[in-house]
């Protein structure tokens, strides 16, 4: 599995870069940092203001993996570009799906 995605007992954590006030919500695949640590790279709308940002990618996820809101949420980074995003409820198969739909350079 990619580093980006770790599996938990009840779910699993992903760590997400977050671009906030772009003109879609997407999310546009793999990537990774300067030091080769892999993440998913998502886009939303909301402006990074009032948590608003945050609440629009746990949406986006929620959706992408089609889970309920509540199984999503920001663990650590909640004021900044990188993100931990755990979500309750995936099995590791539906994780490995879901990461071979995306694509990137990690």
């Amino acid at each position: 599995m990619n580093d980006a995605v770790r599996i938990k007992a009840a779910g699993a954590t992903i760590r997400v870069r977050l671009t906030p006030s772009s003109n879609a919500d997407r999310i546009d695949g793999l990537g990774a940092d300067s030091a080769g640590s892999a993440h998913v790279k998502a886009r939303v709308r909301a402006a990074p203001e009032d948590n608003e940002a945050n609440e629009a990618l746990v949406e986006l996820l929620a959706d992408s993996l089609g889970v309920a809101k509540s199984a999503v949420r920001v663990e650590r980074g909640q004021t900044t570009r990188v993100k931990t995003v755990y979500v309750a409820g995936v099995a590791a198969p539906d994780m490995e799906t879901w990461l071979s739909g995306l694509k990137g350079e990690a």
